[in-house]
């Protein structure tokens, strides 16, 4: 199933994708008066809401076009930061080095780092350039994974019970700011430097672990191209040594790392600039797309 957070007559409210993304079908249409109104809701109650909702949404024959709604980021306001990964494609970790004051060697353990977001853009939403701030505006491509279920020192074999679905997400960052400060926080932290979209796959729809062709393309030009399987460390041993000592809560979001070809690795430089656009793709789950502004 997908599902997605969307704008209608200036009414935010969340829906089921349907018919090849052509339309969507508002939960209250669903569900009546019992419809969960946000994301956040949705995820915190799926486990009593799936089975209505499976079988209301495949005879419903209502629906807006999506062409007549603005999507916005599926989690447009999380509970708490991104958790990311950091250098967990081995061709990146070679890019991350060339930035300088950077270990180059392949990570022996995952490598995480918080993003704070004030709120996430959505698929054509902008991303500001932030040009006083910063001249290194870069992309970064990501799986981003939804939890859906509570967990602390998850079993591995147990990891995808605790997951509700799948989404893209652009880990807009500034490395001339990351450098300055010597750690990832506040180049990763700037306001709209977070995107994702421009749906939720429900974990159901997609073999586990997901084995998924990933892509940027910058103006149509193709910057980036991987497929999850070649991370280091994968959604599995993510999630699971992430719980130790810590509890993951429904509606957290883990952003998995990004393949090489960001706009650092390149010599020169591909910085992003304004009107520039970015075009983040995951097979099976779609193409999120932000011009810089």
């Amino acid at each position: 199933m997908q599902v997605a957070t969307f704008k209608y007559l200036g009414h935010e409210q969340v829906g089921v994708v349907t018919d090849h993304r052509a339309r969507i079908i508002p939960l209250n249409q669903l569900l009546g008066s019992d419809a969960p109104a946000t994301m956040m809701e949705l995820i915190e109650r799926w486990e009593d809401l799936e089975p209505r909702v499976r079988t209301r949404q495949t005879t419903s024959d209502t629906g807006l076009l999506l062409t007549d709604v603005q999507l916005v980021a599926p989690l447009p306001h999380p509970k708490r930061n991104i958790i990311c990964l950091g250098k967990n494609y081995r061709d990146h970790v070679k890019e991350a080095a060339a930035l300088g004051g950077q270990a180059s060697g392949v990570p022996t353990a995952p490598v995480y780092f918080s993003k704070m977001v004030d709120y996430v853009r959505g698929s054509t939403e902008a991303i500001p350039a932030h040009a006083d701030v910063t001249r290194m505006l870069d992309y970064e491509a990501e799986l981003a994974v939804i939890i859906g279920k509570e967990g602390h020192d998850i079993d591995p074999g147990s990891v995808s019970e605790h997951i509700f679905g799948y989404s893209v997400l652009n880990d807009v960052t500034a490395r001339d700011l990351q450098q300055r400060h010597e750690q990832w926080f506040k180049g990763k932290s700037l306001d709209g430097g977070c995107a994702m979209g421009p749906v939720v796959v429900t974990a159901d729809e997609i073999t586990y672990p997901p084995v998924l062709n990933i892509e940027c393309r910058v103006n149509g030009e193709l910057r980036q191209k991987a497929s999850t399987s070649q991370l280091i460390f994968d959604v599995t041993e993510i999630i699971s040594d992430f719980s130790k000592g810590l509890t993951l809560k429904p509606g957290d979001v883990i952003s998995t790392g990004t393949p090489a070809g960001v706009g650092m690795g390149f010599h020169p430089p591909k910085w992003l600039k304004s009107g520039d656009i970015v075009e983040c793709s995951i097979e099976g789950i779609g193409t999120l797309i932000n011009r810089v502004k």
